[in-house]
């Protein structure tokens, strides 16, 4: 019995794992919302949010997980966009650290903006776990549409990201 339950549950690890690795979310086709929510951490990124803005695809971006000696002008100097649209229309979150505060620092974000709607921009290896726990901060009040940007991601960054990702589904589970 044990034996049969062992093999079980390793055949859902492989087969999930397979399905995490092998049907990356994709970009979302355009659609309106009220925000976009960009989460630092990997190239293509920010560029996607700051292309969706400019595209009228919504009117404020968060960029959240920003370094705090980070400033609005390097970063419009870096992706080559104008100072005012930074001052206009784009907003640095400085206080998460990892996936989780990240959640925490948009939920609070749009919140205070009473958004009904947001954009998620990162990664697609990322997409998964980031949207799970976007999700359980903002609650059903906050409709995300996922946009992961394309990647070439490792085996190892899969492989790391998928336990992640099942040690997030676990802890909601478990309520922690």
């Amino acid at each position: 019995m044990i034996k049969r339950l062992i093999s079980l549950l390793f055949l859902a690890w492989v087969l999930g794992f397979a399905w995490f690795a092998l049907l990356p979310p994709m970009p979302a086709p355009p659609q309106k919302t009220d925000a976009i929510v960009v989460l630092t951490g990997g190239p293509g990124r920010i560029d996607r949010a700051l292309d969706l803005l400019e595209a009228g695809q919504a009117k404020r971006v968060l960029i959240s997980g920003v370094a705090r000696e980070v400033k609005p002008k390097e970063l419009a100097a870096e992706y080559r966009r104008p100072q005012a649209l930074f001052d206009c229309c784009i907003a640095l979150g400085f206080e998460a650290e990892d996936t989780r505060s990240n959640a925490t620092e948009v939920a609070s974000w749009v919140a205070r903006r009473n958004y009904r709607s947001i954009r998620l921009v990162t990664t697609d290896w990322h997409m998964r776990r980031a949207r799970y726990e976007l999700g359980r901060a903002l609650g059903d009040k906050v409709t995300i549409l996922p946009d992961a940007v394309r990647s070439q991601p490792s085996f190892s960054t899969l492989f790391r990201e998928y336990h992640k990702f099942l040690a997030g589904l676990a802890g909601g589970l478990l309520g922690l």
